[in-house]
């Protein structure tokens, strides 16, 4: 299909009768629960999805999400740029029962309707690959208060087993 925005529904088994594929643009901003794990609903991702049956006559969607989204630093707190790309690989399923039975090598794609939203189908994978804990590769934490104040302090306050070396050097020296 396009190479614009993905479509919002469409039925998985009549694509994967068809052996079709997706190729857009899936905005962050349309993906709520997404945005909720970023610092800004800023740019988009690239998504492809292919609707295929497989040799077991299972109807599959495979596919990749790539893009990059921002995130924030969990060492200085300033938003960090984290490079996202989810993989799928789900083969559609009408019950319980069809999900159980599936090879491990599938997730279950419940279709309950016709029509499946496909956008969160996406969210839910690029969630999935966000880091746990985002942060610069090369972050500094920056103080205004603390670490200067705690080595002069240090440096202030005497040793208290200065009074023993004092005491080893009179030792070593009779």
């Amino acid at each position: 299909m396009s190479n614009g925005p993905i479509p919002k529904k469409a039925d998985p088994r009549k694509l994967a009768e068809r052996g079709a594929q997706i190729t857009g643009i899936a905005e962050i901003s349309a993906m709520p629960r997404l945005a909720s794990f970023l610092c800004s609903e800023q740019g988009a991702v690239d998504v492809t999805l292919e609707f295929a049956v497989d040799e077991q006559h299972l109807r599959t969607v495979t596919g990749t999400a790539k893009g990059q989204v921002l995130m924030t630093c969990q060492r200085c707190l300033e938003p960090v740029s984290i490079d996202v790309e989810a993989t799928f690989n789900l083969a559609v399923v009408l019950n319980d029962e069809q999900a159980r039975n599936l090879p491990r090598y599938f997730d279950p794609l419940l279709v309950e309707e016709e029509d499946v939203e496909l956008l969160p189908i996406v969210e839910d994978e690029l969630i999935l690959s966000l880091p746990s804990v985002p942060k610069h590769l090369d972050c500094s934490v920056k103080t205004s208060w603390g670490e200067s104040e705690t080595v002069r302090l240090q440096q202030e306050k005497p040793n208290p087993f200065s009074v023993l070396a004092s005491l080893k050097d009179k030792v070593d020296k009779r």
